[in-house]
């Protein structure tokens, strides 16, 4: 099956000349959540803009569902829908005509139903006549939303769209994009909140200075970038590690009572008996131990200074 967005080349460079995107490639699947990480000012925002036919490219192309985003923008655009980080919405309209209004613009007759659907979805039902500027931050942010999926779109992206927001939000907000996406939507995110990342996506995308350092599966990002650590609990404390031990990744903490030590879970060999064997030569004993898998945030971090 095609991809439903297709990125081949793209790249930006504005012109004060700074180079935003570096000539990325990346495909998108139907019906996939798409996760893309990186720092502030990697390029996630500019990446996503060309895409939506917010920013023109400096090279490059991009399809979105069999349309050029740059010689196809209409038919392109209306396949998409887009929150976008700013709360940008008419104050003095009322919620219901604000919804309504956003899926005229794409051309789409009128749906008082699925209107109707959208906002109680997003728990906006009771606000439909309400002016947006007497709503809280959060209301705000579910019109945001709603505004989005108006037009009923295949492509719906996220820019950071539990930023700053309620608990109840966002956990409103993960069960309609799992709903979403059950319906064959494709989904592609951004987010700080990388613990979102790692329960919701099917796939993870890291940029960085504008270049996609990685894409991968996120069940295989785990398995080949994540490591183990075991952890001693020690039946007294140590002032420090003794020689004899110095040349195994191994960390005290800060009260003595514990020592740490990471090792590769996919590797041959973890060297896990070897460190026991010599611990107890050394007269150290623990009372307890277990071992805990890297999280999505300790690989990213890591795959990030690494391209510092």
């Amino acid at each position: 099956m095609q991809p439903i967005i297709s990125v081949r080349q793209l790249g930006k460079t504005y012109a004060s000349g700074f180079q935003a995107l570096k000539r990325i490639d990346l495909d998108i699947r139907h019906g996939e959540i798409f996760a893309l990480l990186g720092p502030n000012g990697a390029g996630k925002t500019t990446l996503i803009s060309i895409i939506c036919g917010i920013v023109n490219p400096s090279e490059g192309s991009v399809i979105a569902d069999g349309h050029d985003v740059v010689r196809d923008y209409r038919a392109a655009r209306a396949k998409i829908g887009l929150v976008p980080q700013e709360l940008t919405t008419d104050a003095f309209e009322t919620v219901w005509n604000t919804v309504s209004f956003s899926r005229g613009l794409f051309g789409r007759s009128a749906n008082p139903a699925h209107i109707e659907k959208v906002l109680k979805d997003l728990s906006l039902w009771g606000k439909k006549d309400s002016k947006l500027m007497t709503l809280s931050g959060g209301m705000k942010r579910r019109v945001m939303i709603a505004k989005a999926l108006s037009h009923e779109p295949q492509i719906l992206f996220l820019d950071e769209p539990t930023a700053g927001v309620d608990v109840e939000l966002r956990r409103d907000m993960w069960a309609m994009v799992r709903a979403l996406r059950a319906t064959g939507v494709t989904i592609i995110l951004t987010t700080h909140y990388i613990d979102e990342a790692e329960e919701m996506a099917d796939r993870i995308g890291v940029i960085n200075k504008g270049e996609l350092i990685l894409v991968e599966e996120k069940a295989e990002l785990m398995n080949k970038l994540g490591r183990k650590k075991l952890t001693l609990q020690l039946q007294g404390p140590l002032e420090s590690i003794p020689a004899a031990l110095s040349g195994y990744p191994l960390e005290l903490s800060a009260d003595g009572n514990q020592l740490v030590y990471t090792f590769d879970a996919q590797g041959e060999h973890t060297g896990i008996d070897v460190l026991l064997r010599r611990l107890g030569e050394a007269g150290i004993d623990f009372k307890d131990l277990k071992t805990s898998q890297s999280s999505l945030e300790d690989i990213f971090v890591n795959l990030v200074r690494e391209r510092a």
